[in-house]
């Protein structure tokens, strides 16, 4: 075992002992190159400075050690927080145009009043459904109508009704357009 590591000790020694035991090597290392004797066994207590092992050093928390990310989080959630405040109050500002578009009559809007026109895309015509295709969807739709679970009489009532006009649908010889 070298000198230099660390002893383990059951019962720590008296800081008398430790300063007693220093002098005493002390006063034999004074002696002993003058006198040339061997040099003395290994102390019994060595001092408190040499057993002492330096401390760990302290971690600090997880926010103090990334302290220059809390502004950036808090641009970066603001941001976020406006951009979808503005998105909502855009699509509530189209919802209001159209509507004010649509109800106000043109007999009573004046020049003086301003509305902004709504963009209204021209609704596209969409070809005819083959006739195969259409029974297909019927009878798609009728296998679903089975598969419910009505909650109340009416409801079951409704369900039937709905199930008898799809059966004349099915058979029928030409399916009328809608």
């Amino acid at each position: 075992m070298s000198s230099d590591a660390p002893k383990l000790y059951v019962h720590k020694p008296k800081k008398a002992l430790l300063k007693k035991h220093l002098q005493h090597q002390q006063q034999q290392s004074r002696a002993s190159p003058a006198t040339g004797a061997t040099p003395p066994p290994p102390p019994v207590a060595p001092p408190k400075a040499t057993t002492a092992t330096p401390m760990p050093p302290v971690k600090e928390s997880f926010a103090r050690r990334y302290k220059f990310m809390w502004p950036l989080l808090l641009a970066v959630n603001f941001s976020i927080g406006a951009y979808l405040f503005m998105r909502t109050k855009k699509k509530e500002n189209i919802d209001e145009a159209v509507t004010a578009v649509t109800s106000t009559p043109t007999s009573t809007v004046s020049t003086a009043s301003v509305v902004t026109p709504a963009v209204v895309e021209p609704v596209k015509v969409q070809e005819p459904i083959p006739l195969d295709q259409q029974r297909e969807l019927f009878k798609w739709i009728l296998e679903e109508k089975r598969k419910l679970k009505p909650k109340d009489p009416e409801e079951k009532k409704r369900i039937d009704e709905e199930k008898a006009i799809l059966k004349q649908f099915i058979r029928a010889k030409s399916v009328p357009s809608l």
